[in-house]
């Protein structure tokens, strides 16, 4: 007897469904001021899923056990782009809405003796529902998540190929960057190391380093390519003092920060030098870590690197040239002899203190001070490449 007073008390809910349905709309529309914004076709989505939800209810009343998975599937009749056109919270609004006006219209429509069975029903079916919404927002970010991560990769491998162009400009805005950072600069630098091994389930790397660059007040495209990080940084004319904040994410080794350039455009350039450098490294045990691309401009150019090469003969060897090329010859006096400064006056015979001026010039002229053993050996290196590349004074280097 329970149980068929149970079914016709199913069938007179069943009958109310229409009902409910229309007055769940008009009170989404007169409660939730953002709903009459929605557009025709996005209103008839949601209507659609409270018909969709009112219906699965009453399947789930008649028969719960049989009807299990009636919360989750209501969500089925909405397109993808639902989680798109409402918030998870606007979600919330609506399914708060639907209940408490299935509750204060149920009164109206049934018999007194079963609105308080189907309250207590509808409690434990939103419970349910709300699970339901948490999950189809849950997967639709999850979904967006791995879409942004392949899309990031794309942006960052077509830097690296130096294939950027206005559609990779477009790509990394539809991933929110600027390339301002805070400060409002659009210039760019990439940054190559070696990819830090995490374990499983731990945080993504590559949220953790675009976080932490935000921090430190840049934007941050990142990629993992094999065993290397990339990370294309923004917004920022001191690009080594940001990547001594993102340390911590990159694995053992070296971590080669490139030249900054105007914009993602040019970031090719930036990332030449950096993947160059990490490839050079290795021969500078000592170098620190990050190390700028330029600070590597010899062990690159011994490693095969031609614009390093080209770059050590024309803006270090070339302006040694200039003029009578005493400190060219000077410098190169000074480097054969060991480093001795006497040593060096008595083969060029002039004195010790004019030798002094002369190398104090070098450094002034090519930022690079002779009485540095690195700058030395990076001049050493440039003399060198100078010569082949540039054999005559005043001639172009090829």
């Amino acid at each position: 007897m329970a149980k068929k007073g149970h079914l016709e008390r199913a069938e007179r809910l069943q009958g109310a469904t229409g009902a409910l349905a229309t007055a769940a709309m008009a009170a989404m529309d007169e409660q939730l001021p953002w709903f009459g914004k929605l557009s025709a076709q996005d209103r008839s989505w949601i209507g659609l899923v409270a018909q969709s939800g009112i219906t699965a209810f009453v399947d789930w009343f008649r028969d719960p056990e049989a009807h299990s998975s009636m919360p989750t599937r209501m969500f089925g009749s909405a397109p993808r782009e639902f989680t798109r056109v409402i918030s998870l919270h606007q979600t919330v609004e609506l399914l708060r809405t639907t209940i408490e006006m299935i509750e204060n219209t149920i009164g109206d429509l049934l018999p007194a003796e079963d609105v308080p069975v189907v309250r207590e029903a509808m409690q434990r079916y939103a419970r349910e529902v709300a699970f339901a919404a948490a999950t189809v927002y849950a997967q639709a970010a999850e979904m967006r998540g791995a879409w942004d991560a392949r899309l990031e990769a794309l942006v960052v491998d077509s830097v690296i190929r130096g294939e950027a162009d206005e559609s990779v400009r477009s790509r990394a805005s539809a991933l929110g960057w600027t390339g301002a950072g805070t400060t409002g600069s659009s210039e760019v630098t990439v940054v190559v190391g070696r990819a830090l091994e995490s374990e499983p389930g731990s945080a993504n790397v590559a949220d953790l380093v675009r976080h932490a660059a935000r921090e430190a007040g840049a934007d941050a495209l990142c990629a993992m390519q094999g065993d290397r990080l990339v990370v294309v940084l923004g917004g920022t004319s001191k690009p080594v003092e940001i990547v001594q904040n993102l340390v911590q994410w990159f694995g053992p080794g070296p971590i080669v920060v490139g030249p900054v350039v105007k914009d993602l455009m040019a970031a090719v350039t930036s990332a030449r030098a950096a993947v160059a450098g990490l490839r050079a490294a290795p021969a500078w045990p000592e170098a620190p870590r990050p190390v700028h691309a330029d600070e590597l401009l010899p062990e690159r150019s011994l490693s095969g690197d031609g614009h390093a090469r080209r770059q050590l003969a024309s803006d270090v060897y070339g302006p040694l040239t200039i003029g009578d090329g005493v400190l060219l010859d000077t410098v190169s006096a000074y480097l054969d002899s060991g480093g001795s400064i006497e040593a060096t006056a008595r083969t060029l015979f002039i004195h010790p203190n004019t030798v002094r001026y002369r190398l104090k010039r070098v450094g002034e002229i090519t930022g690079y001070s002779p009485l540095s053993p690195r700058d030395a050996f990076t001049l050493r290196v440039a003399l060198a490449l100078g010569r082949l590349l540039n054999p005559e004074p005043g001639s172009t280097i090829l």
